[in-house]
């Protein structure tokens, strides 16, 4: 492998917790279409075609031979293949050489390595989060994110009438299984 791809790998992934046993591998390599919705954590590879929406939780990877039209929310992703559609990547997302992609990008960090096509809009996540931000980024209703904060049962910092929250913590928050 390339020296250069395999940099920008091992930075794409040194940030990523091992995978605990119970994590589920899920690998797609023929044409499919729909809605697809992870709640639990997953690695899931698509190398094959797909069309629909898709919101995941842990990593994404789509394979070099892989043509997606869908709009995708979910955690790390990282591209070889061919994209068209908005991309939220709510930790991180990575395109490699060989990646094309045709659409928005939401992301507090990204990578694009030298060969990527990349037409679109990009928005760089900041590490700060209003209670809405929070709300989508959890996936929880916003007045139980309110009753959290106020009970000091959430990491959080109130500016005024506003609470702010900081994703690292919120992350850090989410992983010690407090939020149940």
């Amino acid at each position: 492998m390339d020296p250069i791809k395999r940099r920008v790998l091992t930075m794409a992934l040194r940030n990523k917790k091992p995978q605990q046993e119970d994590s589920k591998v899920i690998e797609i390599s023929a044409g499919i279409q729909g809605s697809l919705v992870f709640k639990d954590a997953v690695d899931l590879k698509i190398n094959g075609d797909f069309s629909g929406s898709l919101v995941t939780k842990g990593t994404l990877s789509i394979g070099p031979g892989a043509q997606v039209e869908a709009n995708i929310v979910g955690d790390n992703i990282i591209i070889a293949g061919q994209i068209k559609g908005d991309i939220t990547a709510n930790k991180m997302l990575v395109l490699m050489e060989t990646a094309s992609l045709r659409g928005d990008i939401s992301t507090p960090k990204l990578n694009i390595v030298e060969g990527a096509v990349f037409h679109g809009n990009c928005q760089m996540m900041e590490g700060l989060l209003s209670i809405e931000q929070l709300s989508s980024y959890l996936e929880i209703d916003r007045n139980e994110i309110e009753q959290l904060a106020n009970s000091g049962k959430i990491p959080g910092t109130k500016a005024g009438d506003s609470w702010r929250f900081d994703r690292t913590a919120i992350d850090d928050w989410a992983s010690t299984g407090k939020m149940q």
